[in-house]
């Protein structure tokens, strides 16, 4: 799918493309491709001359091959972008993005429609004057994603609160900790996520302001995007510090559940030695004289020793607290 955006007024205004011809006939400054086939990467390579990378190309993580300019002066990028998405029943996941900039125009390719790509064209729309060539385009996808990357770091620490609560709570079982660890691992990996897609779009941003492409205003914006990911990368880690204390916190409630289990079944071993011992003594086969043998009321006086050998020890661990 092709969406081509043309600046109105400092506004990004979108161009129903269906053909050939259609591409032909505007002035983009923006050409987005989501999941292109090859028949829309043939228009494109015969209308502007640029060769669209494939989806192997995109995935490319070397950092050679991330950030580059070809030898006819078009730029290459490749910049990941965080897909968190409440609606959606898939994990949270980061998308990498192929952009070329080139004949005044961005060119940008990935697999699936993405919500920051979604809020700059809606923002763009809505404010006049914010966008004046192709680069503050690419500037404000950065500027928004490192918006989205704070949303979602939001949206982490409200999970690691009700968690926290959940965990803190008077009575905490085993199957409310699976629960809490499953929430708290996840929260862990979009967390680890949101940090490796800042540390990508640190990288990138940095290339375009070393190669000297950004005029005086577009190169400030670019500071104020690398400050903004700094203060996003101190809040990552205190994320990783209380999912820390949370999971440290789990796990110990876990163990002291276990160490109950384990200390009532040594209570109960331990109070069951004494009727164990009586009833050894009165099953030997030995000749010996018992005097409770020939005694009609011996086998009910043997059962009550052991009952009372029993209970006396489930007593004295009561008083002593040893069974809370």
């Amino acid at each position: 799918m092709i969406n081509v955006f043309v600046l109105h007024n400092g506004r990004l205004s979108q161009i129903h493309i269906e053909s050939r011809e259609d591409l032909e006939n505007t002035l983009p400054v923006w050409v987005d491709l989501t999941d292109p086939n090859e028949e829309e990467r043939e228009w494109v390579k015969g209308i502007y001359g640029v060769t669209l990378p494939g989806e192997d190309e995109v995935k490319d993580i070397e950092a050679s091959a991330r950030y580059y300019e070809a030898d006819n002066g078009d730029l290459h990028l490749r910049t990941d972008f965080l897909i968190d998405d409440d609606d959606d029943d898939e994990p949270a996941r980061t998308v990498t993005v192929a952009f070329i900039l080139a004949r005044e125009i961005l060119f940008s390719v990935h697999t699936v429609d993405l919500p920051v790509f979604r809020l700059v064209r809606m923002r763009a729309r809505s404010r006049p004057g914010s966008i004046a060539d192709y680069k503050d385009v690419l500037m404000d996808l950065y500027a928004t994603d490192a918006e989205y990357s704070a949303d979602a770091l939001e949206g982490i620490y409200q999970n690691l609160e009700d968690v926290s609560r959940a965990v803190l709570q008077k009575d905490f079982s085993d199957q409310d900790a699976a629960v809490a660890l499953n929430a708290i691992a996840q929260e862990e990996d979009l967390n680890g996520r949101i940090r490796r897609n800042m540390m990508d779009t640190r990288r990138a941003v940095s290339f375009l302001m070393r190669g000297r492409l950004l005029n005086a205003e577009q190169f400030e914006e670019a500071r104020q995007i690398l400050r903004d990911i700094e203060s996003l990368d101190g809040h990552t880690s205190f994320l990783f510090d209380k999912i820390n204390f949370l999971m440290d916190a789990t796990v110990g409630f876990i163990n002291i559940n276990q160490n109950k289990i384990i200390k009532i079944f040594s209570v109960a071993s331990v109070a069951f030695l004494p009727p164990t011992l009586i009833a050894s003594i009165y099953g030997m086969n030995f000749k010996v004289w018992f005097p409770e043998l020939d005694w009609s009321l011996g086998y009910p006086f043997a059962l009550g020793l052991m009952l009372v050998s029993a209970i006396t020890p489930f007593w004295y661990f009561k008083r002593r607290g040893w069974l809370k």
